[in-house]
């Protein structure tokens, strides 16, 4: 939603009824150290980057590292800060508002993890995922920054960081920890012991956490010592304390080399729900609970700033102790790591802008308005050129006449009249013309409105087929609901609000009473969009995926056995020179590198050559027929899981904007950088589009990489001999013609009809794929796809028309011989 900047309704940016000069003076952060604390931080993590990725500390003593920060400098700061504090200045409200704010998180983290996720890993994944979206960089990081903001004008805000961070340490983390230590004790598989003497257990390795123990002594120690350490461990402490800060953000940057490459699909969804969880979900649920549960402060600028202070703590990247925790236990690594490295550089920005907005004494609310009004028309602007894009290349490629994509057209025609009615309403406002305006913005109320609808639609779409193999519900019911339901929200606006005669702003055009069905809207299309997220997660749409896949192949071509073949149609074995003409096995031959030629002439006979001249054409073989149809047939699952997943985060930031300005009359500033995010994600929708669906895989990007390929390859004829190839290839070739092609022929090439009398030997792609790492020629999916692309390149295998290079997927390739 695109809320309001400006109006005669109360509705304002400042903190304050005071003046701006005495609120500046007494109230205002010191925003101007704040880039040499980021620089600082962030210096020292690059430092360890670089020193990782060089190769200067290799991942053993990394490691060292990680333990002497968790187990040494971390306790010892712990304690000295646990003796040391001063309990009198506190304000206790805003203690248990983020005590609360840390539940809650913690809460909805680990149940959503435990009804999404597999029951093997189940308990593992709920715990560690609720610690990496509680547990803050409190020290190494949100000290530094906090001290910078902070230290001149509210000093007393530094101890709160050390009566935080226990939260989490002594609370939230031990059920954590108790999630993973019964998932190992599941994994192993002995459930003689009894109950109680699990759970005895699971206490004891909790407490064996030495920052779990330390805190605890700690605060044991500030009662027994009466807040003073004991001069002759005073200078032992400070040494092991003072090494933390400079350590834990050395060994964050070296912990950061190398972990997004584990990215996976499943990785990146979990990756993007966490972020939101710990970047978005966090800091509004802290100031929130401040704002409800800080009462007793009389001062109006000390309540809005503690609430600030809330926000900005909640924006803390993830702890790099989390990823200790996730190696300890063995479980869910990749996405922890990779989530502490996207957060950690994604809360800079945040809290830089934040950090800004709250340090400016006053604004103007007519130029912040009319900011946001020329930011929303440029982004429409370029959201509507990549729409146009998008759209064409839906119907182009023919997919907008099968489902999903079929709902997916209408998201784009939803954001494409939603960009259309900004850029008209740009205009119109600036004219006195009432009539002009209602029609404007009825148009751009009904399709933003659509927009916030369709992700749910999509995803529930998504779960019929899953469930069903089939939408079991006519796609005309819900295309009705999907522009349906927002017509007749916006005709229940028009007749029950009352036009706003003092505001540019779309989304006040009627004042409250929009706000109030903006809020309707978008909630049910969260509820309905993240419900149908967890179905799709609940099952595994691949399998049921590539078993259709699988059907639709056997339906199509027709595998024949050579003894039951008639005479009009006479094959024979491979070694044979008498064999028939057949047409998809008479392309050119290419001539290979000498070295290969060598280690082959004794064990694969050669092809009479020139015997036809006809190559493979689409129209005649059924193979490449079959290739076709499965392109078009694509469902594009993770896609669309991927597209109302975005969206459906960007409408918890609509949410979280009309909940904000509708129980706050003075929003304050931090309101600003909520409504900016919120205006880039509702007309900004094209981009994501664009690039989940713009770059259509077999329109665009296959046929300009062949058509790159084939302008490359003619280069090279003309500038250099045809077996001038990399030692890699020739060593690759070599190795797999003298020594694994036989079996790799016997095992998965197979006889396909190609024409109506034609027949060829081929073998699908991921055959290939799958067919080398079982043999232990390639380790994963990345080596066998580069192995298969170093055969391809060197003349030992091709695509059936010549038409692709090698890929993992459906498509037929035959051995060159």
């Amino acid at each position: 939603m695109d809320a309001p900047l400006g109006r005669t309704t109360n509705f304002n940016f400042s903190y304050e009824e005071e003046d701006p000069d005495s609120s500046a003076a007494s109230g205002t952060m010191s925003v101007d150290k704040l880039f040499p604390a980021l620089l600082e931080c962030f210096g020292i993590i690059l430092c360890g980057y670089i020193a990782g990725r060089a190769n200067i500390i290799t991942s053993t003593q990394a490691k060292g590292l990680g333990n002497f920060v968790s187990k040494f400098a971390l306790p010892a700061l712990l304690f000295k800060n646990m003796v040391l504090l001063d309990f009198g200045d506190v304000i206790w409200p805003f203690l248990w508002s983020i005590l609360i704010a840390k539940v809650c998180v913690f809460s909805i983290v680990c149940v959503l993890t435990l009804i999404v996720a597999s029951p093997e890993h189940r308990f593992s994944k709920a715990g560690l995922f609720s610690i990496f979206a509680t547990q803050s960089n409190d020290f190494a990081l949100g000290y530094p920054i906090v001290d910078a903001l902070y230290r001149s004008t509210h000093p007393e805000y530094l101890q709160y960081i050390y009566l935080v961070a226990p939260v989490s340490l002594m609370l939230l983390n031990p059920i954590g920890f108790s999630f993973c230590e019964i998932q190992k004790w599941k994994n192993q598989g002995n459930h003689q012991q009894s109950k109680l003497l699990i759970a005895g257990l699971v206490v004891l390795q909790v407490l064996k956490n030495p920052i779990v123990f330390m805190v605890i002594i700690g605060i044991t120690a500030h009662f027994v010592l009466h807040q003073e350490i004991p001069a002759f461990m005073a200078q032992f402490v400070d040494g092991l304390a003072n090494s933390f800060g400079g350590a834990a953000l050395f060994y964050l940057g070296l912990s950061m080399v190398g972990q997004l490459r584990k990215l996976t699909r499943s990785t990146v969804v979990t990756l993007i729900l966490l972020t939101t969880a710990k970047l978005l979900l966090m800091p509004l649920i802290c100031k929130d609970m401040v704002d409800l549960l800080d009462n007793s402060n009389t001062s109006a600028l000390n309540h809005s700033s503690l609430s600030n202070y809330a926000f900005l703590y909640g924006v803390f990247p993830t702890a790099p102790s989390v990823a200790i925790y996730a190696v300890y236990y063995n479980a869910e690594l990749e996405v922890v790591t990779s989530g502490m490295v996207v957060g950690t550089f994604l809360s800079a920005p945040i809290m830089y802008v934040s950090a800004w907005l709250l340090s400016i004494p006053w604004m103007d609310p007519q130029v912040l308005m009319n900011s946001l009004q020329s930011v929303t028309f440029d982004i429409s602007i370029l959201s509507l050129i990549a729409l146009v894009w998008t759209i064409a290349v839906m119907f182009l490629s023919k997919k907008f006449k099968r489902l999903p994509h079929m709902f997916t057209v209408n998201l784009l025609l939803a954001q494409f009249i939603t960009c259309v009615g900004m850029i008209l309403w740009n205009f119109v406002i600036e004219v006195d013309n009432n009539i002009g305006q209602v029609l404007t913005f009825t148009i751009l109320c009904t399709s933003l409105y659509s927009t916030y609808v369709w992700p749910g639609l999509i995803a529930l779409c998504l779960v019929l087929m899953k469930q069903y193999e089939d939408l079991k519900v006519s796609p005309a019911v819900l295309v009705l609901a999907g522009w349906g339901f927002p017509a007749l929200i916006t005709i229940v606006l028009l007749f029950s609000g009352e036009q706003m005669s003092d505001t540019i702003d779309s989304s006040f055009f009627y004042g409250k009473p929009q706000i109030i069905c903006t809020s309707v809207v978008v909630a049910l299309g969260i509820l309905l969009g993240g419900c149908s997220l967890v179905c799709l997660s609940r099952g595994s749409w691949s399998n049921n995926e590539n078993v259709q896949e699988e059907t639709t192949t056997e339906d199509l071509i027709i595998e024949v056995d050579p003894e039951i073949l008639t005479p009009s149609e006479p094959v024979t074995s491979s070694g044979d020179l008498n064999r028939a003409c057949l047409i998809c096995d008479c392309a050119p031959p290419q001539p290979m590198p000498d070295m290969i030629i060598s280690a082959t002439i004794n064990n694969t006979p050669s092809t009479l050559a020139g015997q036809c001249e006809n190559s493979c054409a689409s129209t005649d073989c059924l193979l490449v027929n079959t290739e076709e149809l499965q392109q078009v047939a694509d469902r594009q699952v993770a896609r669309h899981v991927l597209l109302c997943l975005l969206l459906t985060v960007s409408l918890l930031a609509n949410l979280s904007s009309c909940l904000w300005l509708l129980f706050n009359r003075v929003p304050g500033r931090l309101y600003l950088e909520l409504q900016f995010f919120c205006a880039v994600a509702n007309y900004g929708q094209g981009f994501l589009s664009f690039a989940l669906f713009g770059l259509d895989k077999h329109l665009i990007i296959l046929p300009f990489k062949k058509r790159l390929y084939s302008l490359w390859n003619r280069r090279k004829r003309y500038e250099q001999p045809q077996t001038d190839l990399s030692e890699d290839i020739r060593m690759t070739c070599s190795q797999f013609t003298k020594y694994h092609k036989i079996q790799c022929v016997h095992e998965i090439v197979k006889m396909r009809r190609c024409g109506k009398r034609t027949m060829v030997d081929c073998f699908l792609g991921c055959e290939l794929v799958e067919w080398l790492q079982q043999v232990g020629l390639a380790q994963d999916v990345g080596e066998a796809v580069l192995y298969g692309t170093r055969l391809e390149q060197g003349g030992v295998l091709q695509h059936i028309n010549q038409e692709h290079g090698f890929q993992d997927s459906q498509i037929h390739y035959r051995f060159l011989t």
